[in-house]
């Protein structure tokens, strides 16, 4: 059980920890939450000549702001409650089991109400922010082998395609600038959900055989390309029969 003074430095220490929070609160005004948006805090008025990534950057320093007036909020409140445990007389006593709380945790945590056992919020959880799944580079939430072609549609084609409707970048914001704004994102040539054109109008059974053509405009304009170039396939003419070019030729 403490003692008299013991029970009157922990008063002590507990005041001046509750003038400290009430002085850090009146001089940034509850961390700038007092001055209503966030624009009043960097002196603007509105957002419509600033860059979206300024937006991004003043939103995520108003959380903050708000997170850590909440933890000192709620560490006020711990203190108070300590304080009225001690004119309550019951101040090193755990609340749970009735117990003296050790010398040793009040030291360490004056606002501390219950024993080590019954202390709240014991099992430290792991579960990450649910933004960092969305802030994974494009292949880091697909077990992929660098060793397969996979040609899933992935992280990557899906940001490609919301890419193309536009973001915060216009053409003149390149070295190269570009006529419109679908080529102006990350890897626009590359196709979306299949690999060679010709893939848009053929087909094949389950075992790949039966392969048949299916004529639609995309099989017209790939025939017109070829026949443009005058070629026979997009990755050049075709032999005139079938030979191993790893094999050598008799002498």
């Amino acid at each position: 059980m403490l003692s008299s003074q013991q029970v009157e430095t922990f008063r002590s220490q507990l005041t001046q920890m509750k003038k400290e929070i009430d002085e850090r609160f009146e001089m940034n005004g509850h961390f700038g939450l007092e001055e209503g948006h966030f624009h009043e805090s960097v002196g603007e008025l509105s957002s419509y000549d600033n860059h979206p990534g300024d937006e991004g950057t003043e939103l995520y320093e108003r959380e903050k702001d708000i997170a850590l007036n909440e933890h000192t909020e709620e560490e006020k409140l711990d203190i108070e409650r300590a304080l009225q445990k001690i004119e309550d007389g019951t101040y090193g006593q755990c609340e749970v089991c009735g117990n003296d709380i050790p010398l040793e945790r009040l030291d360490a945590i004056p606002t501390a109400t219950t024993c080590k056992e019954h202390a709240p919020e014991q099992i430290v959880s792991h579960n990450r922010p649910i933004e960092e799944g969305v802030l994974m580079p494009p292949f880091g939430k697909f077990d992929y082998d660098d060793q397969d072609e996979n040609v899933a549609f992935d992280a990557e084609d899906a940001y490609q395609i919301v890419n193309s409707y536009g973001s915060s970048e216009t053409p003149s914001d390149f070295n190269d600038p570009q006529d419109h704004y679908n080529d102006v994102y990350m890897e626009s040539n590359d196709p979306d959900g299949y690999v060679e054109d010709y893939e848009n109008f053929i087909g094949t059974d389950i075992e790949g055989k039966e392969i048949t053509i299916y004529p639609s405009n995309q099989h017209q304009q790939y025939e017109d390309m070829l026949d443009e170039e005058g070629l026979m396939t997009s990755f050049g003419d075709l032999p005139p029969y079938e030979k191993d070019p790893y094999t050598e030729e008799e002498v």
